[in-house]
C-alpha cells in the first residue's frame, strides 16, 4: 500500500537533505548549495551537490540524482518502505500505520483540500474586486497592508452576498463540508452558517503549503463577537502541530538560523512587509512543545516575541514553561519584550525593520532567565514563600528532556536561590561593606571555577555529601554502590574514601591517605555546599538531592555511550548500531 503523500511531504518537510547526507557525506557550504566527494565512487574534487532549497542531490561523477528517500535507499541498501521509517524516525514522527481505512482517509484528505482551495479562492477575489468589500479593503490599507501583501498572503474578505455553503453543496457531499469546520448549523434558523462572514480571512498552511485552516479578523467593533476566530480542529488540523506562515519561513533556514514566533496574523504580515520573514505565528492557543519541536527542526534559536502588554506578557509566561522542556544545547529560547502598547506589528511599522532588529539584539532574555526573574519578583522574606519558590524553579527545570541542559538550568537556579538568606533585605548594605580583598578573593574564586567542568562540578557535589553526611550515606550505601565517576582526581577520592573508611563506617577527613588538596577542592567548590552546609535541611531532603545527582550522573554516561554509538553510526550506518542507539536513547528517558 502507498504511503500517503501528505506523510511523505511532512517528512521532506522537516528534514533538509544536507542534513541527512551530511550523516556519511562531509559537506561545505558553497553559495546557496553544499558539496562534498561522492559518496558513490572514489574520487578527489568534490562533485557532489546537495541544494536544500530544491531538495535534492546531485552527483556529477556518476549522474546520480534525487531526494532524501533515494539517497538513503542508496546508501544502506534499504526498500522504500525501509527508508520512509528510517527517516521518519529522524524526524521525530511516528511510524505510519496502514489500515483498510487509509484510501478512504486520503480521498477525504483531497476533498478537504479542495474545498478550503475553493473558499479560499472565491473570497480573496472578493476582496480584491467586489464593491461589497470597500470597507474590508479600507481596513486592510489602514492596516498598512499594500496589494501585495494582500497577494502573498492570499488575504480574502467573506461577504454575505451568497449562500456559500449552498454553492459548495453542488460539488461536495454535506458530510465533507461539515468537516470541514467552515460551517456551523444554527439550531434555531436550521441552517448551516458560514463561520467567516464579514472577516477578514487569513489562510492556515501546513508545513507542506497545502491549505488546511483559516483565521479570521472582524473589520466591525462589537463585544458579543470574538475579534479573532479560527477553524476549530478538524482530522487535518491541529493547532497545536501547526504554526502560521511556517511554510515560507522554512525556506529561509538555510539564510538564517533564528525566527521570530509570535502571537497572531499582523504580526507575521507585518515583519514579512518590513522584509523580517523569518516569522511564524502560534494560533490562539497557548505555545506546545510539538511547535517548539517543529521549529527546532530548522533553526537554531527561537525569539519569541509577544504583544508589550499585561495579556502579551502572560502568554509569555505559559510559552516559557510548555516550551523550556524541549532546550537543547544546540538550540536557544529567547524572549523579546517590546515596550507596552506595542505589538511586533506596530512597532516595525513605526520605527522600521534596523531598529526593530537593534532591539531585538540587545533586549533578548534567555529562556530560564525569564523564568527565573517572574518568579523572584514574587518571593518574600518568608520562609514558605522561598520555599515555593525555589520548588517551583526545580519543577520547571526537571522537565527538560535533554539531561545536559536540565543540569545548567538546575544548577544554576540551585546557585541563584542559594543566595537567598535571612539577611536578603540586607543584601545591597553588606555588599557596601565589602573591602577590596573579599572583591579581589570573589573574583579569584570565579577565574578558577572557569576552568571546571560541569561533570566535575556535580562529582565535587556528590563528593561533598560523602564527606559531611556519611552516617547519611552508609545508612543508605545501596544508592551509591554502582555510581560512576568520570575524572580521574575524583575516582581517586571516591575510592580512598570508601577504602580509608571501611565504606563509610569511620571516616575520618585527616586519616585519608590521599592529597588533601583532592579534598581541599571539593570542599571549595561543590555547589550543593550553600544548601548542604544550613544544617535544617532533613534526611529526606538530601536523598533528593543525592538521586537528583546520582541521576545526572548516570545520564552522562549514557550521553557519552550514545555519542560514540552515533559516530559509529554516521561511519558504518549498521541495524545493530542503530538499534542500539534506540535502546540507550529508550533509557536515558526512563531516566
Amino acid at each position: 500500500m502507498k504511503y500517503p503523500k501528505d506523510y511523505l511531504d511532512e517528512i521532506k518537510a522537516r528534514l533538509k537533505v544536507s542534513n541527512v547526507v551530511s550523516r556519511t557525506v562531509s559537506l561545505k557550504k558553497r553559495g546557496k548549495e553544499f558539496v562534498g566527494l561522492s559518496p558513490f565512487k572514489n574520487e578527489r574534487t568534490p562533485s557532489f551537490t546537495v541544494n536544500d532549497e530544491k531538495e535534492f542531490y546531485h552527483c556529477f561523477a556518476t549522474g546520480e540524482h534525487g531526494n532524501i528517500f533515494d539517497f538513503v535507499m542508496k546508501i544502506q541498501n534499504l526498500r522504500f518502505g525501509e527508508a520512509v521509517k528510517f527517516l521518519a524516525n529522524i524526524a521525530g514522527m511516528k511510524p505510519y500505520t496502514f489500515s483498510k481505512q487509509d484510501e478512504q482517509r486520503e480521498k477525504e484528505w483531497k476533498i478537504y483540500k479542495e474545498i478550503y482551495q475553493t473558499y479560499i479562492e472565491y473570497f480573496h477575489n472578493e476582496l480584491l474586486k467586489n464593491t461589497s468589500s470597500a470597507e474590508a479593503r479600507s481596513y486592510v490599507k489602514k492596516r498598512g497592508l499594500r496589494l501585495e501583501d494582500v497577494k502573498t498572503f492570499k488575504l480574502g474578505f467573506v461577504t454575505n452576498e451568497i449562500n456559500f455553503y449552498d454553492y459548495l453543496s453542488k460539488k461536495f457531499d454535506t458530510k465533507d463540508l461539515n468537516n470541514s469546520g467552515i460551517f456551523y448549523h444554527d439550531e434555531k434558523k436550521q441552517k448551516y452558517i458560514n463561520r467567516f462572514r464579514e472577516r477578514i480571512i487569513f489562510p492556515i498552511y501546513n508545513i507542506s503549503g497545502d491549505v488546511i485552516a483559516i483565521g479570521g479578523r472582524a473589520i466591525k467593533e462589537n463585544n458579543y463577537i470574538a475579534k479573532y476566530i479560527n477553524s476549530p480542529e478538524t482530522q487535518f488540523f491541529k493547532k497545536g502541530s501547526n504554526l502560521y506562515n511556517l511554510d515560507n519561513s522554512r525556506k529561509l533556514s538555510n539564510k538564517v538560523d533564528y525566527v521570530y514566533l509570535v502571537e497572531g496574523y499582523m504580526d507575521v504580515i507585518g515583519l514579512h512587509k518590513n522584509e523580517i520573514k523569518n516569522v511564524v505565528a502560534n494560533l490562539g492557543t497557548a505555545l506546545t512543545p510539538r511547535q517548539i519541536l517543529i521549529l527546532n527542526q530548522f533553526f537554531n534559536k527561537i525569539i519569541i516575541c509577544f504583544d508589550g502588554d499585561e495579556s502579551g506578557y502572560k502568554a509569555a509566561l505559559r510559552a516559557a514553561e510548555n516550551s523550556i522542556i524541549e532546550l537543547k544545547p544546540e538550540k536557544k529560547i529567547v524572549f523579546l519584550f517590546l515596550p507596552e502598547k506595542h505589538d511586533p506589528d506596530s512597532y516595525v511599522a513605526k520605527f522600521g525593520k534596523e531598529k526593530f532588529l537593534e532591539f531585538s539584539n540587545q533586549k533578548e532574555i534567555e529562556i530560564h532567565k525569564f523564568i527565573f526573574n517572574h518568579y523572584y519578583k514574587q518571593v518574600t522574606d518568608d520562609p514558605s514563600s522561598k520555599a515555593m519558590f525555589e520548588k517551583k524553579l526545580k519543577s520547571l527545570a526537571y522537565t527538560i528532556k535533554d539531561e545536559f541542559i536540565k543540569k545548567y538550568v538546575l544548577d544554576h537556579y540551585l546557585e541563584e536561590i542559594s543566595k537567598l538568606s535571612p539577611n536578603l533585605n540586607y543584601k545591597n548594605n553588606y555588599r557596601k561593606s565589602l573591602n577590596a580583598k573579599s572583591l579581589k578573593s570573589t573574583q579569584k574564586y570565579f577565574n578558577e571555577t572557569k576552568s571546571l567542568t560541569p561533570i566535575e562540578i556535580k562529582e565535587f557535589s556528590f563528593l561533598y555529601i560523602l564527606l559531611k553526611k556519611p552516617k547519611f550515606v552508609k545508612d543508605n550505601f545501596h544508592l551509591i554502590e554502582n555510581v560512576k565517576l568520570f575524572t580521574n582526581e575524583n575516582k581517586i577520592l571516591f575510592e580512598t574514601i570508601l577504602k580509608d573508611s571501611n565504606n563509610l563506617e569511620d571516616l575520618n577527613l585527616n586519616n585519608l591517605t590521599i592529597d588533601k588538596n583532592l579534598i581541599d577542592r571539593v570542599l571549595k567548590y561543590a555547589s550543593i555546599k550553600n544548601i548542604l552546609d544550613k544544617g535544617f535541611i532533613k534526611d529526606e531532603k538530601i536523598e533528593n538531592i543525592l538521586s537528583d545527582i546520582l541521576r545526572d550522573l548516570k545520564n552522562y554516561e549514557l550521553e557519552m555511550r550514545i555519542q560514540d554509538l552515533e559516530k559509529k553510526f554516521s561511519q558504518d550506518l549498521s541495524e545493530d548500531t542503530f538499534n542500539q542507539l534506540k535502546e540507550l536513547k529508550k533509557l536515558q528517558n526512563l531516566n
